[in-house]
């Protein structure tokens, strides 16, 4: 299974295996990572599992959509690599990805 790491705000290091097929926001709640509250479920109708895709994994985990292009503008403090977690669909090819949690969630 492919190994996630989740860092918070803080620096604070979680490395955590996720499911091949899943999403990297249900790989973070089943796994209990603090700053990622997906208060929709994965339906890319909020921006509660905003994340920070890793320069290095920006390519890999592909761009947004138009509709998480929308939904991001309700996130806190986007930037460049800013993705909802729930739109990133974990496959072998993301084995060590790296995402980093806003300081809150929008």
């Amino acid at each position: 299974m492919p190994k996630i790491t989740f860092i918070d705000a803080q620096g604070t290091s979680r490395t955590v295996e996720g499911e091949t097929g899943s999403t990297v926001m249900e790989v973070a709640v089943r796994n209990g990572v603090p700053g990622i509250e997906a208060e929709c479920g994965g339906a890319c109708a909020c921006a509660t599992c905003h994340v920070y895709v890793d320069d290095a994994w920006l390519e890999a985990t592909g761009q947004a959509e138009p509709m998480e292009e929308d939904m991001l503008d309700f996130a806190f403090d986007v930037r460049p690599g800013s993705r909802l977690s729930c739109q990133i669909r974990v496959r072998d090819e993301l084995d060590g990805l790296i995402v980093r949690t806003p300081a809150r969630q929008g």
